[in-house]
């Protein structure tokens, strides 16, 4: 009996990650409000703990079930385990949220808004940090990742689609404004990839003559690294004005929308932002390549440029899938700052939200700037692991 007490003794193991976890998830359940019930949109809201925002018998249930898995999530198992019960947690926390704004506002109250509160989001936090801890132990491969981000997807199109969210602050807000909502959309992934592609086709080039022209080095780098310190307010600000005098000066400009305010100088700002992360991946990448494979490359008769496009070009392309996936995720954010200068996009509502205090309009453009990001760099970061395989 002492043994097999030893043998289970040894069996539980404190994990770091998991006592995080669950020390933040046992606060925000018995320490912070689940929801915000406020009389309108603008109002100060009373926060509600889970046990005020939900029915009693469920309240004290899905406590009692996380404050339990807080304290499993302790302890070392399997990440396969803590994958499955971070995902099983997140799915609670979808429907409490759900159901949280159908049982403190009545069906004809048009005015009350319900909002996911601290401990609403503190909870997302934590369950987050277990799924993304799961999946960094289990070590998915680029086609189990791209799986696990299309699941994603679809289980946050479960509630959104059922209507079952719609009782929350954020979907109001959305409903209100839907039409709007998928023209912003648009117009922000149209700046983010248009951006990026547009410094593609500039800055590949540009680091392939600076990684083969020592003076073109030279000169391009310290001038890039000057444009990456600039605040992407300012310069949206120094792209108004050299615009708007083309556009005074030039009607060809102008009749094609190039204006001192709106989309030209928030693509022409992004494109500048992108220019350094992509002419420097090249660079690293062209660099990398081995100089024996380079030779042996020539030995076989092909030229410069055949060299240079089937072998080095293909040997640095998961340096440069990289650099792009940061530069996209870069201008993904800072598309959303865009808006202070007509460029649209989510930072529409977001600048909208602040002017008019409205917390909840701010999360609807905010969220899906967020979840764009996110998206795109495991896409990216999938992309980049088969480019190591097929180049390996």
């Amino acid at each position: 009996m002492t043994g097999r007490a030893a043998a289970s003794a040894r069996r539980v193991i404190p994990d770091k990650v998991g006592i995080l976890i669950g020390v933040l998830t046992i606060v925000a359940v018995l320490g912070m409000p689940f929801a915000v019930l406020r009389p309108n949109r603008i109002a100060a809201g009373t926060g509600l703990s889970v046990f005020a925002a939900l029915p009693a018998v469920q309240g004290a249930a899905l406590a009692a079930l996380w404050i339990a898995g807080a304290l499993w999530a302790m302890t070392a198992s399997r990440p396969a385990w803590r994958l499955a019960a971070g995902c099983t947690w997140l799915a609670t926390l979808a429907y409490a949220v759900g159901a949280a704004a159908t049982h403190v506002v009545a069906p004809d109250d048009m005015l009350a808004r319900v909002s996911p509160a601290a401990g609403a989001w503190l909870l997302l936090f934590a369950w987050a940090v277990l799924v993304a801890d799961a999946l960094a132990r289990l070590a998915f491969g680029p086609w189990r990742r791209l799986v696990a981000l299309v699941v994603a997807i679809a289980a946050i199109s479960v509630p959104l689609a059922s209507g079952w969210w719609d009782g929350l602050s954020v979907m109001r807000e959305y409903a209100v404004r839907s039409d709007d909502f998928w023209r912003e959309a648009t117009r922000h992934v149209s700046l983010a990839g248009g951006s990026v592609a547009a410094a593609l086709v500039a800055g590949v080039p540009l680091g392939i003559a600076c990684a083969r022209i020592a003076a073109v080095r030279t000169v391009a780098m310290p001038v890039l690294n000057i444009v990456q310190t600039i605040p992407s307010i300012a310069m949206y600000g120094l792209m108004m004005a050299p615009l708007g005098l083309l556009a005074a000066h030039v009607p060809l400009a102008a009749a094609l929308g190039i204006r001192g305010i709106g989309v030209a100088p928030a693509v022409l700002a992004l494109f500048l932002y992108s220019l350094l992360p992509i002419a420097s991946s090249v660079v690293v990448g062209l660099e990398q390549v081995p100089p024996h494979v380079t030779e042996a490359a020539r030995a076989m008769g092909m030229t410069r440029a055949q060299r240079l496009l089937r072998v080095d070009l293909v040997l640095a392309l998961p340096v440069i899938l990289s650099g792009v996936r940061i530069v996209l995720v870069q201008n993904i954010g800072l598309t959303a700052v865009a808006a202070l200068i007509g460029g649209g996009g989510f930072g529409t509502f977001i600048f909208q939200g602040i002017g008019q205090s409205a917390a909840d309009l701010v999360l609807l453009g905010a969220i899906p700037t967020i979840a764009l990001a996110l998206a795109a760099a495991v896409v990216f970061e999938a992309a980049t692991s088969l480019a190591k395989g097929r180049a390996g």
